[in-house]
């Protein structure tokens, strides 16, 4: 008897049948199901050698980030003044740090940008700026932005952006 009956005897006569609550049709069942799957598979890419028609890839591609590297970068060099808190490329999600500029000590500034797109266009990015303000007794108290701020930032972003593309056609060609 071959190592696969043995297992299958095992299967039928011993405890694990009891405790997955299969019965031998069940059992019987699930080995066509996945002796026929086998013969949908016309090729696994390689993956499987006895499989697949096609043999692996010398190199297997390699995972971009998940939005439009333009803008990330624009977005990285846009707000490289400020702290960074946080940076997710695949998500596309820059946060930075609050923001202290040395010459207006009582007010910060902190920013969030969302890229949307893997393309570069104008709606794939979203930018919110948060402000604070110190009070009298020192504490820092959410202050209302300038409703110009976000579509400035978003502006000079796309802009980077835009240099950016077109370096790297010009250096190509």
């Amino acid at each position: 008897m071959t190592a696969d009956l043995r297992g299958r005897a095992f299967l039928r006569s011993g405890p694990l049948l009891g405790k997955i609550g299969l019965g031998k049709g069940a059992v019987a069942a699930l080995g066509v199901l996945a002796i026929g799957a086998c013969s949908h598979l016309p090729s696994a890419g390689g993956l499987i050698p006895h499989l697949g028609s096609k043999p692996a890839p010398a190199t297997a591609p390699q995972a971009g980030i998940g939005v439009n590297s333009y803008l990330w970068r624009a977005s990285l060099d846009t707000l490289a003044f400020m702290p960074l808190a946080s940076a997710d490329p695949f998500g596309g999600v820059v946060i930075t740090d609050w923001y202290v500029n040395p010459e207006k000590t009582d007010e910060r500034f902190k920013a969030t940008v969302y890229i949307l797109d893997t393309r570069l266009r104008a709606d794939g990015l979203n930018v919110t700026v948060f402000k604070q303000t110190k009070d009298a007794t020192g504490q820092w108290v959410d202050a209302p932005v300038a409703g110009q701020t976000d579509l400035d930032i978003e502006n000079a972003i796309l802009t980077r952006a835009r240099q950016l593309r077109l370096s790297n056609l010009n250096g190509k060609g």
